[in-house]
């Protein structure tokens, strides 16, 4: 029989933390956590990373586990969430995938096969050159020649994904969105339910804004200041974060303030929508607008109860 799953994915801001608690302590669960920045340790204003008071005595996993000097990549995080969730499994708990990370929770849900490529140190290094001196539009460029299907949905401002569509490309001479067509097309080994949450975007918008200022309040450019003097630089993996990206490069110059806060703002509605785009090309995955429930957690968490039930899951 498959081992049972629930993920709880959403765009950023939408409040798929607190919802995901309430939710683990009804069905005895556990979170794993899909998301690339709350992975590193140091990274914790800017990656709006749970305190461990905040957790309520449910034991997360991948959080606070990798130093901010190292690279993550999907294929990493598959290794790790399958550990972690086996381990979950050992305890006779319920995994719950929580995060905004969609291309992660595809890849581990489908069970995505990345032996095929590997990292290539060099040709990684031509890339980023070229993305230094000519911009990134050259690269998103040489990707919509190779690959159009991926430069359709990988934005310019995205060279982490970028360089790893063209890397796989040049190391295999296939393209890295048929690949993951492919991979979709798989059944999961998982008796699962994939709950999006979502809002009003007007809503949701006012949330990442409000989130943005808590950020500034709560120190966000002295982490920055304090990860720059650590030793990170805009070209590490743990850098490419929203919040991170904007300030490493002017935190020692005489910017202003609010407009930094501003782009911020704005790249981060901006992601919001593209999460909201890639979740809605996903299949078997059940929508849970909030205004939908009166925006009440409580009878959000009670529909998901009954769905899970109803998948023998719980």
């Amino acid at each position: 029989m498959k081992k049972p799953l629930v993920i709880i994915t959403g765009p950023t801001a939408v409040g798929k933390t607190g919802l995901s608690i309430d939710f683990c302590k009804r069905i005895n669960g556990s979170i794993v956590s899909c998301d690339s920045m709350q992975v590193y340790k140091m990274l914790d204003i800017g990656s709006a990373k749970i305190a461990p008071e905040e957790m309520e005595g449910i034991p997360h996993y991948l959080i606070d586990v990798l130093d901010p000097k190292e690279n993550f990549n999907v294929a990493e995080f598959k290794d790790m969430a399958t550990a972690a969730v086996n381990d979950i499994y050992d305890k006779g708990r319920i995994p719950v995938l929580c995060g905004g990370t969609g291309f992660y929770i595809q890849a581990f849900l489908y069970d995505v096969d990345f032996s095929e490529a590997c990292e290539d140190e060099a040709y990684r290094e031509s890339l980023l050159l070229i993305a230094k001196e000519l911009g990134k539009e050259k690269l998103h460029e040489q990707l919509a020649t190779v690959d159009p299907k991926s430069a359709e949905s990988i934005h310019p401002n995205n060279l982490k994904r970028m360089i790893r569509a063209l890397e796989y490309y040049h190391q295999t001479g296939k393209r890295i969105s048929d690949h993951n067509e492919n991979a979709h097309k798989k059944d999961s080994p998982y008796n699962f339910l994939y709950f999006v949450i979502n809002e009003e975007r007007s809503k949701l918008y006012e949330r990442v804004d409000k989130r943005v200022d808590i950020m500034f309040e709560n120190g966000l450019l002295g982490e920055i200041k304090s990860l720059k003097k650590y030793g990170c630089t805009a070209e590490m993996t743990s850098m490419q974060g929203i919040g991170y990206k904007e300030s490493l490069t002017v935190i020692d110059t005489d910017f202003d303030e609010n407009l930094l806060k501003d782009k911020i703002k704005q790249n981060t509605r901006h992601f919001a929508k593209r999460q909201l785009t890639w979740f809605r090309r996903e299949k078997e995955t059940e929508w849970i607008n909030k205004e939908d429930f009166g925006y009440s957690n409580e009878a959000m968490i009670e529909y998901m109860i009954k769905r899970a039930k109803e998948k023998g899951i719980c």
